[in-house]
């Protein structure tokens, strides 16, 4: 096998096993915050041995980039707690389609940091993403379990789409298991005191899913994701991630059996199909910039 279909086979099962953490805030039994906290701890030792036994430095190029991991820390932090919240309020399937927004909330938060204009296929990109998410809300009320969840993700994707914008404009000449050995280590420092008691009385089941959660699922993926884009472009790896939900769904049916209705599926191909078209369209302007 050639090294660019090793890289993309190992790019497709780093993010199938990226899908497969959504499955782990339905059966670890414990709050988003531990189970961030736990999942953040359990990733940072894996991902700083990983880091030193690859003979890669630990260290930052100056105290700019260390305040920088420290901010990128603090965003994943909130993202990560709200990405399993959304989750535990509403299902998998819901969680995951209101987390792929983040493509398109990205184009609409890129003028404050690239100077690039909006056009009107951005605003129709967001018109679908809206009827997509208009399709999977249940009630137009934060009493609603569901659009609670909904609107958490949401939040979550807005989060995810600022720290990926301050990530590829500071910090992005880190490798990825470098930048996450940081980021990691700030939400384990961030969440600490906000945990829980249960975390401490966990069952050796629940400790072994967060291990693996961390392990598998969290640094694995990440060194992946590192090691693949040696040999892939930058547009190959961001049209694999699109195919994150798709995994997630499918596994949360298998493993969970979690039956998402029609409107569910429609409204996650509109999400989807909208953040495939937004990433298409910015690697081409990237490459027409570049051209210039």
């Amino acid at each position: 096998m050639n090294p660019v279909s090793r890289s993309l086979y190992s790019l497709h099962l780093a993010v199938m096993l990226l899908g497969f953490t959504a499955l782990f805030s339905k059966i670890i039994p414990l709050s988003a915050t531990d189970i961030t906290f736990g999942r953040s701890i359990v990733a940072s030792i894996t991902l700083i041995l990983l880091v030193k036994i690859t003979k890669g430095s630990l260290k930052l190029h100056s105290l700019k980039d260390y305040g920088i991991a420290i901010l990128l820390g603090i965003l994943m932090a909130v993202h990560w707690v709200t990405y399993f919240s959304a989750m535990q309020y509403s299902s998998v399937s819901v969680g995951m389609i209101a987390l792929f927004t983040f493509p398109v909330i990205t184009v609409f938060l890129e003028p404050f940091f690239e100077g690039i204009k909006l056009v009107w296929q951005d605003i129709f990109s967001a018109i679908v993403v809206f009827l997509g998410i208009f399709l999977i809300v249940p009630d137009i009320s934060l009493d609603n379990d569901t659009t609670l969840g909904i609107g958490i993700g949401i939040l979550s994707a807005f989060l995810y789409a600022l720290r990926n914008l301050i990530h590829r404009k500071y910090f992005n000449h880190y490798s990825g298991a470098h930048a996450m050995a940081y980021q990691t280590l700030v939400i384990a420092a961030c969440l600490v005191f906000f945990i829980s008691p249960n975390i401490a009385h966990a069952s050796s089941s629940t400790l072994g899913l967060l291990v693996l959660l961390g392990t598998v699922c969290t640094a694995a993926p990440h060194a992946l994701v590192a090691a693949s884009l040696q040999h892939l472009r930058a547009k190959t790896f961001s049209l694999v991630a699109c195919m994150q939900p798709f995994y997630g769904v499918i596994l949360a049916v298998i493993v969970i059996d979690e039956k998402p209705d029609w409107k569910t599926v429609l409204g996650g191909l509109l999400v989807i199909s909208a953040a495939i078209y937004e990433t298409v369209n910015a690697h081409k302007l990237h490459n027409l910039k570049s051209e210039r």
